[in-house]
């Protein structure tokens, strides 16, 4: 394990009776990294994480800490720090006694430990709700709190689970750029399971998409959204057409294709009708079916869209050039 590596995990799985949760996964995590594991439910991303606390047991595999391997250690012993989707937090604890509550389970004093959770509040911008239960406070006051007991640890690693989840949607805009900045002036690494395309997009240094247990593409979330590598990816990173073309599929996002009333002679070029549009505020979403019934999806900004009148019903012709597109490996 290099010394510009945190996390290293090798060789992975996860098995729950015959079911394989996590299939053979080998990951390498840059040393003060924003990591975002990414895909839909029962992929194996929240599976992952919990084997990295150390909350799930191993089936095979080795995971591998600031080049210590830490594959049969107790949460506790590892120098991560997890925090739960839940939040978790006792309502009878005042929010600086559930902050130091870890400190006092390793007998630290009371003033210690308080002193300790009031630096962490103030990390969090939550200086003044100390002496409050749970119960007084909103979502994301809670989800602060949460971090804040998850950070009095001082861990190598922060794990959150979910995190933004329970949040309305302003909040979580609000709260995914707080995460970014916490990592930041921190210099920890932070792997954030998430669900939400743009919230990995958003945070993430890189991305790693996870499908059916194993790690169908890892990398910078430029290279995830612009360039990626299977039609699973493609697809449920959103943006991006899946074409058929003979025995390979392509790739094409979504703002490449233009609409046109008649066939273009430098690009590719096919007819098909429109299906749906949709208003998204600063650009339109269509969607056009072709003559094979497969449907492509274009995004038309704005003042284009007003500029040419597009009906549902209408025939069009749907055009790119093709060094817009890129080859996904065949399934």
């Amino acid at each position: 394990m290099s010394a510009d590596t945190d996390l290293e995990l090798i060789s992975v799985t996860k098995k729950y009776g015959d079911s394989v949760a996590v299939d053979n996964i080998s990951i390498k995590i840059p040393r003060g990294s924003y990591i975002c594991l990414l895909g839909p439910s029962g992929c194996g991303k929240s599976s992952t994480l919990r084997m990295i606390a150390g909350h799930e047991a191993i089936t095979s595999g080795d995971v591998l800490l600031n080049g210590k391997n830490v594959t049969d250690l107790a949460p506790a012993k590892r120098g991560t720090a997890m925090m739960f989707q839940s939040y978790a937090l006792f309502p009878h604890l005042s929010v600086t006694e559930n902050v130091g509550f870890s400190l006092k389970m390793k007998g630290v004093d009371k003033p210690t430990r308080n002193a300790s959770a009031a630096e962490a509040l103030q990390l969090v911008d939550m200086t003044d709700f100390g002496d409050r239960l749970p119960a007084q406070l909103s979502g994301g006051q809670q989800q602060r709190v949460a971090l804040a007991r998850a950070l009095i640890t001082d861990p190598a690693i922060l794990l959150l689970d979910e995190p933004l989840s329970a949040l309305d949607p302003f909040l979580r805009l609000r709260m995914r750029s707080e995460l970014k900045r916490l990592q930041r002036s921190l210099g920890i690494s932070f792997i954030h399971v998430t669900h939400s395309q743009d919230e990995a997009l958003a945070l993430a240094d890189i991305v790693i998409v996870m499908n059916n247990g194993e790690i169908e593409q890892a990398g910078p979330a430029v290279e995830i959204f612009n360039a990626p590598k299977t039609e699973f990816v493609a697809r449920f990173m959103g943006g991006h057409n899946v074409i058929k073309d003979g025995l390979n599929d392509l790739a094409i996002r979504a703002d490449k294709i233009k609409i046109t009333s008649t066939k273009a002679d430098d690009a590719t070029s096919v007819e098909a009708v429109i299906q749906d549009i949709e208003y998204l505020g600063t650009s339109f979403s269509v969607t056009a079916r072709r003559e094979d019934g497969t449907d492509l999806n274009m995004t038309v900004p704005d003042a284009a869209f007003s500029s040419h009148a597009i009906e549902i019903g209408q025939t069009v012709f749907l055009n790119w050039t093709p060094g817009d597109t890129h080859h996904l490996s065949n399934p």
